[in-house]
């Protein structure tokens, strides 16, 4: 039975229709809702900042300074009237040291659906649909007196699915959630590199090279990379996925049936341990929506519990103050369910993704999960002292009001909590005394932080190497190159080949040696790296054999950009040895030599079973996509051949493939009918399989 993710008892609908009783609770003070919380037994939970001094936080960065920025969305769920837009972000204060925040200033407002920053040469980069901002402050007085527009055109219809999420990677670009939005979207600084179409994708970009492109996945809100670069992502009832290939090389052929590299890589799916009962409104919706269901004898029940409707913020621990087994994982608030839920992650060791698991203490329980209705973990950071830190949006409602009947919303304030908002720490009871969180990266020569991207605590060694791509300074390279070369921590070399690369100082040599890294995601990244050198093509081609799947698809990915004839070889061998798995027959289609048909022929000679027709298809989409008359002849051909070992199963979906890439073709029906008709005239092509191309169109 097909099932959508928003078990509800009758007897709580009975008795949560009767009006007279009141249908939501009323908030909690930030003590009392803390009592509320069921945590992991090895974590202690406490207030970092609430109201007065936070309202409706949705993000929290630190900055190389340790300063503390908050970014606020009172508008919420509303999108506020043009030149009205109340959003915030806020700078938080400890003034007297015991580990909480008693002073906020404005840094600045006016920000309409400000959902994210990164902090960047001394300000803040801050989504804010339909733009990304740079805000500055100049003058010391602890307030923006900058407002740059960065980039313009992104969607912003929806505040729950806007531009958002800011994240400085390994490899020195900024990623972004967009969710996949519609967008037309140019750089301020670059007007002449155009408009860049967003629809489908997410997004990237670098300030110190004026690059910017397309990204993969459609992350919401909830959007995270890991040491090495891994990016994890949140959609509502998805609470986690992977973007297995990244768009720049699928871009390489965007004629490729999908460009969807989404995998949902959680191995115990929607499923979650909810303490408080569904609202009235999403009980009573749901209950009307089954009905429906039943009435029009469709195959499809809806939750309005347990399940998960409202991840965000999936983030991942990679922090020094949690225990090893922490290290790595996935934390992410479920907003509904008023929950965080934590996943472990391991590599699969047969397909190039990810498995998420729940721990073996979270079987039948989350991480942490509250009786608090109003609590609303939207996202979460991890501070310079190496704690998770929880963003509470402390709303008594949080969904899209137009999702909702009107009757329902009658009793229903949706800013009924503007004036609320709380961040928690979370630190392990190990610790009796809570670490210092004041930090100064500024006063930090190039040389110490080097030093610092060997630390063991993420957070320093990603702004360590953000500073240093900021400001290059070409005497520490010297040290950068002994520490890529020689460093025992993986994580440590792969920083250091980044910040070569971002001075323009990585070797070839250098390269070359982290090709036969121990550390397999250091070789994965060193390959990448390698793509730009053509003499070591060689290299990427022997890794094509790894027995590691992730060295084998970026080795594939890496070779994809090269279309000689030992490329189309080395291609056609591993389509045969891994085409079962479809991240691998992507990989091979998004090469230069996609639509070559020698990977036909390789199929033909070897080719039998499920997968082989897949690809007959996926191929014929790419082909049909081009309108290219040869090669829609050749392919015609080849699903006539009396030899073809597919038989009649290869030729219907090589027919479906070839016409809906047709379907996508530029030309109109007319003439790809009479380009198709043209084709049948050929000796090699049989006019039967055509009449059922042109019945398709």
């Amino acid at each position: 039975m097909r099932s959508i993710i928003l078990p509800i008892s009758l007897g709580l609908i009975i008795g949560l229709t009767n009006c007279s009783e009141k249908r939501y609770a009323d908030p909690l003070s930030p003590e009392a809702s803390l009592k509320t919380f069921d945590l992991h037994e090895d974590f202690i939970i406490e207030v970092f900042a609430a109201e007065p001094h936070v309202w409706d936080p949705v993000e929290l960065v630190f900055d190389e300074r340790g300063r503390a920025f908050v970014v606020e969305m009172p508008d919420y769920p509303y999108k506020p009237e043009p030149g009205k837009g109340r959003g915030r972000i806020r700078l938080l204060n400890d003034t007297d040291g015991d580990g909480k925040v008693d002073e906020s200033v404005v840094f600045a407002d006016g920000l309409p659906d400000a959902t994210s920053m990164q902090p960047w040469k001394g300000g803040l980069i801050v989504t804010s649909a339909p733009h990304i901002f740079y805000l500055k402050d100049t003058d010391g007085d602890s307030k923006a007196d900058v407002k740059e527009v960065l980039f313009d055109g992104f969607f912003e219809n929806n505040s729950e699915a806007q531009i958002t999420n800011l994240r400085f990677g390994i490899d020195n670009w900024i990623y972004a959630a967009n969710n996949g939005q519609a967008g037309v979207v140019s750089y301020t600084k670059r007007p002449e590199a155009g408009k860049l179409e967003m629809r489908g994708a997410d997004f990237r970009f670098r300030l110190d090279t004026d690059q910017f492109e397309l990204e993969s996945g459609t992350a919401q809100f909830g959007h995270t990379l890991d040491d090495w670069n891994n990016k994890f992502f949140t959609q509502n009832t998805l609470h986690i996925q992977q973007a297995v290939i990244p768009r720049r090389y699928l871009e390489r052929n965007p004629d490729q049936a999908s460009l969807n590299v989404n995998a949902n890589i959680s191995d115990h799916d929607f499923a979650m341990f909810q303490q408080t009962p569904p609202p009235y409104w999403r009980a009573e919706r749901t209950r009307r929506r089954n009905i429906q269901y039943q009435e029009q004898k469709l195959d499809r029940v809806e939750h309005a519990e347990k399940y998960f409707t409202g991840a965000s913020g999936g983030t991942v621990y990679n922090g020094d103050a949690f225990p090893e087994a922490f290290y790595g994982n996935v934390f992410t608030g479920d907003v509904a369910g008023n929950l965080i839920h934590r996943d472990v992650l391991n590599r699969d060791k047969e397909t190039p993704v990810f498995v998420a698991s729940r721990a073996p203490e979270e079987k039948e329980r989350e991480f942490l999960a509250s009786t608090d209705p109003w609590f609303r973990p939207a996202s979460f950071t991890v501070g310079p002292d190496g704690y998770l830190y929880v963003v509470d949006f402390y709303r008594q409602h949080i969904e899209t009001p137009v999702s909702i009947p009107d009757d329902l919303k009658e009793d229903m304030d949706f800013a009924n909590g503007e004036n609320h908002g709380r961040i928690y720490r979370i630190r392990p009871k190990s610790e009796s005394t809570p670490r210092d969180l004041s930090v100064d990266l500024v006063s930090k020569s190039p040389a110490e932080l080097v030093d610092l991207l060997a630390h063991p605590n993420g957070w320093y060694r990603l702004n360590a190497q953000r500073l240093l791509l900021e400001k290059p300074d070409l005497a520490i390279a010297p040290a950068v190159e002994q520490m890529a070369l020689s460093h025992n921590d993986a994580r440590a070399r792969l920083h250091a080949l980044y910040v070569l690369d971002g001075m323009g100082k990585l070797s070839e040599a250098i390269i070359k040696q982290r090709l036969n890294d121990p550390h397999p995601e250091v070789k994965r990244h060193a390959m990448q790296l390698a793509e730009s050198h053509a003499t070591l093509k060689q290299e990427l081609e022997k890794l094509t054999e790894d027995s590691n799947p992730a060295i084998a698809l970026q080795a594939i990915l890496s070779l994809g950009g090269y279309s000689d004839d030992e490329t189309v070889t080395l291609l056609s061998k591993q389509l045969i040895a891994r085409g079962a798995d479809k991240w691998f027959r992507m990989a091979i289609l998004s090469s230069e030599a996609g639509a070559d048909s020698r990977f036909l022929a390789a199929l033909k000679e070897h080719g039998e079973g499920d997968w082989q027709k897949d690809f007959v298809a996926e191929y014929a989409h790419v082909i049909g996509a081009t309108g290219d008359k040869a090669a829609i002849a050749s392919f015609v051909a080849f699903l006539n051949s009396p030899s073809m070992a597919g038989g009649e199963t290869w030729q219907s979906a090589g027919l479906d493939g070839l016409a809906n890439g047709l379907k996508r073709h530029s030309a109109s029906n007319e003439q790809l009918k009479a380009l198709l008709a043209s084709i049948a005239t050929s000796k090699e092509a049989a006019g039967k399989n055509l009449d059922q191309l042109l019945g398709a169109l």
